[in-house]
């Protein structure tokens, strides 16, 4: 076993590194078909192992026994959690199963380790079958009470988290809170404005879809979610990942995708194109529109395959396919009207860019003392490469720095006086991404530190010379920036390159790597893939970047504590250490100014409309982020919406005010499109410019160089 796990693990180091995701995806249509049939006789399928899965089970184990960080031991103690994590995949709000239910469960509590051990997934396929069961039983009985005559002038709450509550007694027990939880959704619409023949209606679909959807589980799903609640129980990045979740791994890193350039979504048993990639195939036909629905599917000239009532990841992969070639879709148009008249479509598939993820740049402005000063913010959702357009040399491969290095150029030319990069919710990416476009802004150096799981610490860097921007630089956090994210920022904080704005992020200090389980080269089986934990990151100043995160140098208010959100708040996340700094030369010292920048932004925020409200929203959500529960007394109801509602109202009409523009009398005139101020960005613009105020003019030696910068950058963006 261990020469096969080493022959497997043929690691790169890049990011949460893959080379060559295996993409199994292939659709069984007859399965569908039968299994449709069986739903619709009242057949609720039961599911066992597939013959790969107690093989792939034992390879899992090994790898995280032998080459994850933590090096787990798989024992009692591992068992008891895996038990507890899976029931909480299945049931974690305790609304399926009863008492009895976990009884009958728990001959398992302390079994599964010597399970893993020889490959005996069973367990979890015996759990998972009576989960299923009781599912459909619990939405049949919804679907009984929906019909029923609520009187919402009682006084009851309905606890809609039960995540921390025992589990019900009885099916009786049970009936109640999902009586409860039913009288909630007719009120719900009813308070929606919706009349009671609608909200049966409406219930009716939203419910047998529910039933139907979690009965077209397979066994693949089974299987997925068994070994994720083992993987989660050594940490909680550790992932697997089935077949078709490593095809959608790949296409979310490199942002393209070879198919029509369309979302989709499932909308009772239909499948529903939510919105075009522009300029994408799907949209170049002109025949597809927003809100038609798909109905069938066919391959080139094969017949058309009937896919009502499909699950949508198997809908996605009839329609996905290589550039070049063709599939035909049998769409039934939003406006089709009472003869349902459908028509088919012929799209030849392409590759597809998903835009919306890509880096993208802005100019703001600060006006003070008379005069305004414009500032290029670059906003980051992600660090993404496609490694594999890379790989073959494509000279116009998607990257974020090569993408920033653009935007720069272009902010340049607007006359900027400072720029933003704006890491608010960018959970991270490819590591090789982080540690370059932290060269785009320091002349050379190291970047950041990992150590293996072996305690072998390799350095990461910057060794390219040149410099893409050396004007005043702000980084902008959240609680959400995370991992790569984590290594930039810390990287222009240790070097003093920038200043970090916002608030404490996540803290995710670990490197993932992902590896196939198919034992073969170029032959997939359906094993899947694992991405687990092989080594953690260290600031260049020996601090981890784990459990802590980074901490701003002037910090805004947030709405969330590290008990409730980060890495902090993750069972069995690894632990925040130090190891040695390495030599690196600060580039500027800022840290001086800190003080003034601090006590300049708390006098200017009290004064600040927009960012008093953020205050007042974030301790309004303080609040209420404890409670669990919910009126179904109607009045009560009403009268709260109204509440919010005229809080809501009243706040915008006074934005309105602000800007000359008279108020509106209703909340439903409320332009939804109507861009929003975004208060922690205008402020950063502040404090870039008070501390540029500081630093002895505009045009500032904000960057020490020991050499000359006119090296090749022209060739390195090339």
């Amino acid at each position: 076993m261990r020469k096969m796990i080493k022959n497997l693990l043929f690691i790169s180091f890049i990011s949460i590194g893959f080379f060559g995701l295996d993409v199994y995806a292939k659709v069984d249509v007859k399965a569908q078909q039968k299994l449709l049939k069986e739903l619709s006789e009242g057949k609720i399928p039961q599911f066992s192992p597939d013959e790969q899965h107690p093989q792939a089970s034992q390879l899992i184990t090994a790898i995280l026994v032998n080459y994850h960080y933590r090096k787990p031991l798989i024992d009692d103690n591992f068992s008891e959690q895996v038990f507890n994590g899976f029931l909480d995949r299945l049931d974690a709000n305790h609304s399926y199963l009863i008492k009895s239910d976990i009884e009958q469960f728990e001959q398992y509590r302390f079994r599964l380790d010597n399970a893993l051990r020889v490959g005996d997934v069973k367990p979890a396929y015996t759990m998972f079958n009576l989960f299923l069961i009781r599912w459909v039983e619990r939405y049949q009985y919804a679907l009984d009470l929906v019909q029923n005559d609520f009187d919402f002038k009682l006084n009851e709450e309905y606890d809609y988290d039960r995540t921390e509550q025992t589990w019900a007694n009885s099916s009786k027990e049970l009936n109640d809170i999902w009586r409860k939880r039913v009288k909630n959704d007719v009120l719900n619409l009813k308070l929606a404005g919706k009349e009671q023949a609608d909200i049966v209606d409406l219930l009716t679909k939203r419910y047998k879809a529910s039933m139907r959807r979690m009965a077209q589980s397979d066994s693949q799903d089974v299987f997925w979610y068994f070994m994720n609640s083992v993987a989660q129980t050594v940490e909680p990045h550790t992932n697997y990942f089935s077949p078709r979740a490593a095809e959608n791994f790949e296409i979310d890193m490199k942002l393209s995708l070879e198919g029509i350039g369309a979302v989709l979504q499932s909308e009772d048993v239909y499948t529903k194109i939510v919105r075009l990639v522009p300029k994408g195939p799907a949209d170049n036909t002109g025949e597809i529109k927003a809100d038609d629905q798909i109905i069938g599917v066919g391959q080139g000239e094969e017949p058309i395959v009937d896919i009502i009532g499909w699950r949508l990841d198997d809908v996605v992969s009839l329609i996905r396919g290589k550039s070049g070639s063709v599939v035909r879709l049998e769409v039934l148009p939003k406006n089709a009207g009472a003869d349902n008249v459908s028509k088919i479509v012929t799209i030849t598939r392409e590759k597809v860019k998903l835009e919306e993820q890509s880096a993208k740049a802005e100019v703001i402005e600060v006006t003070r003392d008379g005069k305004t000063e414009r500032f290029g913010v670059i906003d980051i959702p992600k660090f993404y490469i496609d490694f594999e357009a890379m790989y073959k040399g494509e000279p116009d491969y998607k990257s974020t720095t090569r993408d920033v290095r653009k935007l720069i150029k272009d902010l340049e030319k607007e006359k900027i006086t400072g720029l933003i990069i704006d890491l608010r919710y960018n959970g991270g990416g490819a590591l090789i991404e982080a540690t370059q476009l932290t060269g785009l802004f320091i002349n050379k150096g190291p970047v950041v530190q990992e150590r293996s799981y072996k305690n072998e610490i390799t350095v990461r860097g910057d060794v390219d010379l040149g410099i893409a921007y050396d004007g005043p630089v702000a980084v902008l956090v959240n609680r959400s920036s995370a991992s790569a994210s984590e290594i930039f920022a810390a990287a222009l904080q240790d070097y003093g390159r920038a200043i970090i704005l916002g608030e404490q992020t996540f803290g995710k200090g670990t490197v993932q790597v992902i590896k196939s389980l198919d034992l073969r080269e170029q032959e997939t089986t359906g094993m899947g893939q694992l991405k687990f934990t092989y080594s953690k990151f260290y600031r260049i100043n020996g601090e981890s970047t784990q459990h802590k995160g980074v901490l701003p140098d002037i910090t805004y208010p947030s709405a969330f504590s590290g008990e409730d959100y980060g890495e902090s708040s993750q069972p069995n996340a690894l632990p925040w250490d130090t190891i040695s700094a390495v030599d690196y030369l600060p580039v500027a010292n800022i840290k001086k100014y800190f003080p003034m920048l601090n006590e300049a932004h708390k006098n200017r925020i009290v004064t600040d409309k927009e960012f008093m409200y953020l205050v007042d929203d974030i301790n309004e959500f303080l609040k209420t982020s404890d409670t669990k529960s919910v009126s179904l007394n109607l009045v009560q109801r009403k009268d709260k919406r109204k509440t919010q509602e005229t809080k809501i109202l009243k706040r915008v009409n006074k934005r309105r005010l602000d800007k000359g523009l008279e108020a509106i009398a209703d909340i439903d005139d409320i332009d939804d499109d109507e861009d929003k101020p975004d208060p922690r960005l205008d402020e950063s613009a502040e404090i870039l410019l008070d501390l540029i105020q500081l630093i002895d003019g505009h045009k500032i030696a904000y960057v020490k160089q020991n050499v000359k910068q006119n090296k090749n950058i022209e060739q390195m963006e090339n």
